[in-house]
């Protein structure tokens, strides 16, 4: 039996007005998705647990069969591990985003005009170089474009932060709590170097944000819990870590990006290579919910529709060549074009056995509204029981 679970990251969404009233997947031209839904199991999943986050860390945790309510300790600490970045006990690692503040205090820009990484990696140096290196336990390590990480000791952890994207043409809204007096001043502190850099390289960054904190969850190993092995392919640092610190070999995969210009086939021919070895495989795409954040409706349908073409179509081909398969489908959470944000919402998820005869409902939003919602950490222990 072999494996797959599909992620496009934040893919669903609300009516949109500009879509005529519907939802990007409603919009989509998906034959092939929704064949599979066709004879699928076909329902809503609620990925954000009351209580916490509605981000890409806690729905991917729960994507991958571990409850976040359990495991789930902070953004951050899950993309050190993806940059090697080993966090010793008592440290915390907070996520460090270059943003475009305006002079008003307005967030303009979360991702500093998504500067590239050859324009950012010069900016962290100079902050870890002047702010960090180690002095009061402070120390900055690179990332990619925009998203960097900040290491400290464990007694800034207690900071109630905003996510920067949540805040987009919307006044800052700075950090709260016990440690928030040391969070604002490196932040306000940072905007002199960035300014300074930035303008060396280019860039519209004005200074670095703070949030995502946590210390080193503690994951058990996917292979012990789940009896299957595997590897995963993404862009995204969070995504990658989450495969690091549950045991999954992360693949790099040339012209796998973050962006619009992701390589959906590299990623799907990485994904038919390795289950020639291996019988479990996740392939995440960033590029709808990057979509959602811009609030370009057109782009999200574009980036569903390269899904159903380059990826879901020339899959189901591919996987009759393996024996009998499953396929997991579901977004880590909804990022709305009209809100450019995330939510805690539930989200349409398909659950397909090649072996079932099983009819299924359309996969969209409003085919599933009414479905009662199941937790989605569940449905990874379903798909690989009684193989």
């Amino acid at each position: 039996m072999k494996y797959v679970v599909l992620v496009p990251d934040g893919c669903a969404d609300e009516p949109v007005a500009v879509l005529g009233g519907r939802t990007p997947l409603e919009a989509a031209h998906l034959p092939h998705l929704q064949a599979l839904a066709a004879r699928s199991e076909v329902g809503r999943a609620a990925v954000i647990p009351d209580g916490l986050p509605p981000g890409s860390d806690v729905g991917n945790l729960a994507i991958l069969g571990y409850d976040p309510d359990v495991f789930h300790t902070g953004r951050a600490p899950i993309e050190a591990a993806a940059m090697g970045v080993d966090l010793a006990p008592g440290e915390v690692a907070y996520r460090c985003n270059l943003v475009t503040i305006d002079e008003a205090g307005t967030m303009v820009d979360f991702a500093a005009g998504h500067l590239t990484s050859e324009q950012s990696h010069p900016i962290i140096a100079a902050l870890d170089a002047e702010l960090g290196g180690g002095r009061d336990g402070v120390r900055f390590y690179p990332g990619v474009e925009y998203r960097h990480l900040l290491v400290v000791p464990g007694a800034w952890a207690e900071a109630e932060c905003v996510p920067p994207h949540d805040l987009t043409g919307r006044p800052a809204v700075w950090p709260t709590g016990p440690a928030s007096t040391r969070l604002r001043t490196l932040m306000d502190a940072s905007r002199a170097v960035v300014s300074r850099v930035a303008a060396e390289v280019d860039s519209t960054a004005t200074q670095i944000w703070l949030w995502g904190q946590g210390t080193r969850p503690q994951l058990p190993d996917f292979a012990n819990r789940y009896g299957v092995t595997g590897r995963l392919t993404s862009a995204v640092d969070l995504v990658r870590g989450l495969g690091v610190l549950a045991g999954i070999e992360v693949l790099d995969v040339p012209g796998a990006s973050a962006g619009f210009d992701n390589d959906y086939v590299a990623q799907r021919m990485a994904c038919i290579d390795s289950l020639a070895d291996r019988d479990f495989f996740l392939l995440h795409v960033e590029a709808t919910d990057e979509a959602g954040h811009q609030q370009n409706a057109a782009a999200k349908v574009e980036a569903l529709e390269a899904w159903d073409r380059d990826i879901i179509g020339p899959l189901l081909d591919a996987l009759p060549a393996f024996g009998d398969f499953r396929i997991l489908l579901m977004p880590d959470h909804a990022t709305p074009v009209e809100l450019g944000t995330h939510t805690s919402d539930s989200v349409p998820y398909l659950l397909h056995d090649s072996a079932s005869t099983v009819t299924g409902l359309p996969y969209t939003e409003t085919a599933t509204r009414d479905c009662p919602a199941v937790a989605a950490h569940t449905l990874l222990g379903r798909m690989v029981a009684s193989a």
